[in-house]
């Protein structure tokens, strides 16, 4: 995951979530679990090597066990300098986004100059242009008034249509989400500004819609990057430890977070039934700025761990992926690369006749 490679509660994802399909192929796969599970035996039960030292070597491993804890103390020193970098260069990035959402908006034309751009399949598409040319020409006559505009404002549905192709964000896409994030304009990073604790913000901007009064909805991600003391060499770089959403401030009856439902209710005394309405949690993307609160000293169950880990996740990977690569996930070709991580990772799962091959 980039340079930052860890997420809490639970041990950092692979780089491409989907790969955990790998991890279910060889669960459900009898000679792949015995493979697996003769390894991890010959692991657990081979001697540990400390106990064969002689004690005077013993004592010099653990002289290298000290030396390896203040590695990793320099370690996080590295990555905090790598996070004032990534600050430093942010600015240097926002004028380009800027712009992309100029164009996506619409409040601006791009320069037949900024629009030159040589496609793999031009050659195709130019063929297939002029073999249409006619249709199209016949097409456009036969238009009725009702018809989708041949130059529409900007590159409509820009961001719905990633949250569609990706398949992370699409988990969490509800069919009443969309209207809503067709006034999706853009998507910012924020890094923590120098001197404060170690943090990024995601900002979602909205133009004004019916459903919320809300122009930027955001969510904070909080990082630390110091060595564990109890596990000092589980270090792996910075790692997410919280994250806070932000209120949405809904028009009446609009909140997607809820729904209404209708249950009848018996009198005990009087066996009259009646209707009753109650508001109760509903599916929704919305839900992404209202996460698990978590106090430091509480401890997760299964299910809360799960659902703040993919939290977590999911805003590393619009940080890392899809805010800085947004139009390639509109095309689809960030999609495509993706898939090719995923099947680095079903290769290393694969078995061959010589039984499994060692990943470990």
């Amino acid at each position: 995951l980039g340079w930052l490679g860890k997420l809490k509660p639970a041990a950092s994802s692979s780089y491409c979530v989907s790969a955990g399909k790998a991890g279910d192929q060889v669960m459900q796969n009898p000679q792949a679990l015995a493979a697996l599970q003769d390894r991890l035996d010959s692991i657990t039960h081979s001697p540990c090597v400390m106990d064969s030292l002689p004690p005077p070597v013993r004592r010099r491993v653990k002289a290298l066990k000290n030396l390896q804890v203040k590695s990793a103390h320099v370690e996080a020193k590295f990555y905090e300098e790598v996070h004032e970098l990534e600050r430093k260069y942010a600015s240097l990035y926002q004028p380009l986004f800027d712009k992309r959402k100029a164009i996506v908006t619409g409040a601006v034309e791009p320069t037949d100059e900024e629009c030159e751009w040589q496609s793999d399949h031009e050659d195709e598409e130019l063929a297939d242009e002029l073999q249409n040319k006619a249709s199209i020409e016949e097409k456009k006559e036969a238009e009725t008034e009702g018809a989708a505009p041949e130059n529409p404002k900007g590159i409509p549905e820009f961001w719905l249509t990633i949250f569609r192709s990706v398949d992370m964000l699409s988990d969490m896409l509800q069919e009443h989400d969309e209207p809503i994030l067709r006034h999706l304009q853009d998507i910012k990073v924020i890094f923590s500004g120098p001197g404060e604790p170690m943090s990024f913000t995601l900002e979602f901007h909205f133009e004004p819609n019916n459903y919320f009064k809300n122009t930027v909805l955001t969510k904070v991600y909080k990082m630390k990057s110091e060595p564990d003391f109890e596990e000092p060499f589980s270090f792996e770089g910075p790692e997410i430890i919280s994250c806070e959403g932000c209120e949405i401030d809904w028009h009446k009856g609009k909140d997607v977070t809820f729904k209404t439902i209708k249950k009848k209710q018996k009198h005990k005394g009087r066996g009259i039934i009646r209707t009753v309405t109650k508001q109760v949690p509903a599916d929704s993307f919305f839900n992404f700025f209202n996460p698990i609160k978590v106090s430091p000293d509480s401890e997760l169950d299964e299910d809360s761990e799960l659902t703040l880990t993919t939290d977590f996740e999911i805003g590393h990977f619009f940080r890392e992926r899809i805010v800085p690569r947004a139009v390639l996930y509109f095309t689809g070709e960030a999609l495509e690369d993706d898939d090719s991580v995923c099947e680095y990772f079903l290769q290393q799962w694969s078995f061959c006749n010589e039984g499994f091959i060692n990943f470990f």
